[in-house]
Parts: C-alpha cells; sequence; structure tokens
C-alpha cells in the first residue's frame, strides 16, 4: 500500500498489513481531525518507508498529558502518521485517509465509543470498547507475535 499528502510532497509505502486499525472516537481525535473521529493503521516504524520527502515531526499537546509528534507535510501541513508515549517511536499510528486506497484499511476495532458523536451509527457487528482496550485480548496472534518482536528489538538497542 502507498500514500501521502495532498501536495505528493510526502510519499510513503506500507510493508505488509497493519498491527490493528483503530478508528478513535475520543473529544480529542475529534478536534484534531475536525470530524467524527480518527482512523489510524498502526504500523511498525520500518515498516512506514518513504518514498518521497520527509515530514515534519510537531509536537502536539494530548489528552492524556504526554503529547503526541505528528509528521506533516511541510508545504500542504497534512498529518501523515503520529508517534504517541505509549507506544514511543517504534510504531507509527498512519492517517488512513492518506492511504491511496483507504478502502483496504477498515477499522478493526473502535475505541472511546463513549464519547463518540451521537449521529455516528457502527455497523452491526463491530467490534467497539467505550474506553480503550487489553491489548493481549484483542490483538491478533501474528501482531502481538510483530510487537514482541519489536519490544526484544528495543531492549537490545
Amino acid at each position: 500500500m502507498e500514500g501521502g499528502c495532498t501536495c505528493r510532497q510526502i510519499r510513503y509505502r506500507l510493508v505488509g498489513t497493519p498491527l490493528i486499525v483503530h478508528a478513535c472516537h475520543c473529544r480529542w481525535c475529534q478536534r484534531e481531525t475536525g470530524t467524527a473521529h480518527a482512523l489510524n493503521a498502526l504500523y511498525e516504524a520500518d515498516r512506514v518507508v518513504h518514498t518521497a520527502g520527509e515530514p515534519e515531526l510537531v509536537w502536539t499537546p494530548s489528552a492524556s498529558g504526554k503529547g503526541q509528534k505528528i509528521a506533516r507535510c511541510p508545504t500542504c501541513r497534512i498529518a501523515i502518521w503520529s508517534n504517541y508515549p505509549q507506544a514511543g517511536p517504534a510504531v507509527r499510528f498512519v492517517r488512513v485517509g492518506t492511504m491511496d486506497d483507504p478502502d483496504l484499511c477498515p477499522p478493526d476495532i473502535h475505541i472511546f465509543t463513549s464519547s463518540k458523536q451521537s449521529w455516528v451509527t457502527l455497523p452491526a457487528g463491530a467490534k467497539a470498547v467505550p474506553e480503550f482496550y487489553d491489548i493481549d485480548q484483542v490483538w491478533p496472534a501474528e501482531s502481538l507475535e510483530r510487537r514482541r518482536l519489536m519490544r526484544a528489538k528495543r531492549q537490545q538497542t
């Protein structure tokens, strides 16, 4: 899968499938995106390969108080991906809307639905939680193994 910003200065290629795809309905994501929710595909940083340009990392406040780094195109300012403190720089939360074919990454889970807009109706059978979730209970086995490998790699450095 490939994607990039609106002006095409930033382009990227995603290697493999995402660890998981979140539709986050928290008020912070609503404010930041200016819409009902954020849609992020989580990838290991080394699986997000920049093929053109380099984004500018912008520190942005967050509800946790720990902030996040948002990678934005320095020209059109589109957010391409984020790093959140909990996951650190090893995981990039890629904005699905920046993918050339965003239909390939529907949400695996809707999070923070306790604050979703009342007019948003989730599809029948959609996995949804009022706040966050236990990763070990929700992520597929392959993603958990990739997470284990990321953590092992981080401990070696």
